[in-house]
Order: C-alpha cells, then sequence, then structure tokens
C-alpha cells in the first residue's frame, strides 16, 4: 500500500482554470484529466491524504467525484471544503483541519495552509501544505512543500516518495541549530496620565 499528498483539485470548478493558469479548455476536460492522472497513480488500496478544496460544484455532484477515485481520501479541510463537509463528509476516510502523520519514521504535518513554522520543525518534521497553488515553489521554506495539483505540470497526487526524494535535497533552517530561548525585555510607554504605570 502507498501514501500519496494532493491538494486543490478545485473539481468542477470553473475559474480556477483560468486563475491558475491550468492547461484545460473546460471544467469537463479538467476533471477528467484529473481523475485520469490521479488514477493512473493511485491504486484502491492505496492512501491519499487530500490537503484541501476537494470541490467547487453543486454539493450534488460531489460523490461521484469521491466514487470515481482511487484510494482511501483522508481530507485535510480547506478554505472551499466548508459547505461539501456539511453534506458529504461521511464520504471520506477521515476529516481534520490540522493531522500529524508518521511514515518510515518520518514525521509530517499536514494542513491546508502554508506554515512558517509547525510541529516538530525542529525535530525534523515535514510540512505539507496546499492553498498557494505553486506561488511559493521559488521559495520554499526548508521542509515544507506545496503538493497541490498546480505545483507541478502533472497535476496528480505525490506519492511519499517523491516528496522524501524531494526534501532530501532541501535545506531545513531549523536544522542548523537549535532555537535559543528568548529572554528579552521588551518595555512598552505607558500612556500619558495613567499614573498607576509610573
Amino acid at each position: 500500500m502507498a501514501v500519496f499528498f494532493t491538494s486543490d483539485t478545485h473539481f468542477g470548478h470553473l475559474s480556477v482554470i483560468g486563475n491558475c493558469q491550468r492547461p484545460f479548455t473546460s471544467v469537463e476536460e479538467m476533471d477528467e484529466a484529473l481523475i485520469t492522472r490521479w488514477n493512473a497513480a493511485v491504486s484502491p488500496g492505496d492512501t491519499v491524504y487530500h490537503l484541501g478544496d476537494f470541490a467547487c460544484c453543486p454539493l450534488r455532484e460531489v460523490p461521484s467525484y469521491i466514487g470515481r477515485l482511487n484510494g482511501e481520501i483522508h481530507l485535510i479541510a480547506g478554505n472551499h471544503d466548508t459547505k461539501m463537509l456539511s453534506k458529504h463528509a461521511e464520504l471520506f476516510a477521515s476529516v481534520s483541519v490540522m493531522q500529524d502523520v508518521t511514515l518510515g519514521g518520518q514525521m509530517l504535518v499536514l494542513c491546508h495552509y502554508p506554515m512558517r513554522e509547525w510541529n516538530w520543525a525542529y525535530g525534523g518534521a515535514w510540512h505539507l501544505h496546499g492553498h498557494v497553488h505553486g506561488r511559493l515553489n521559488h521559495d520554499p521554506v526548508g521542509h515544507s512543500m506545496d503538493v497541490g495539483v498546480d505545483s507541478h505540470e502533472d497535476y496528480r497526487p505525490w506519492s511519499f516518495d517523491e516528496v522524501a526524494e524531494i526534501m532530501s535535497v532541501r535545506v531545513s533552517p531549523f536544522a542548523a541549530e537549535r532555537r535559543a530561548p528568548v529572554r528579552k525585555t521588551i518595555r512598552v510607554p505607558s500612556p500619558p496620565g495613567n499614573p498607576g504605570t509610573r
């Protein structure tokens, strides 16, 4: 059983094609390409962590998308998922806002949104996210990575092995030295006329 990560598929969402310059001429073409590429990478017994913004379509269409995708899908909810989850949360293997998972001894912190620092960052944890549609690829924060479909040309889920290969050549700003405790006192000026602070 393999483990995959993806985000920001935006099934059924017309505007995302233009906004993210996706190479599709219609929602139907985009959806078919995303489903085909997903299923070419993911087998039915695999696990997929989807890091949010699964679909932006009429709620009645959500089950058909999920039913066509291989793998057991765990959703880390994104900003576009609220209405969908109000009706279809039970269609996912699990739903959370943020999740820590450990694979092959490696801890991963999963969240829809990118963070500058995350749980156990100083201990070597990796942070996977979506939301930014590849806009941070030019300057990732150490062991963080955008796994959204717009972050690479294949528009498919990333395998854990692919993520590990990319992380192996990245330098973590947290690894050089552990953060020293901050012991600085900041003096805030008192408002004029407040005798209690003199």
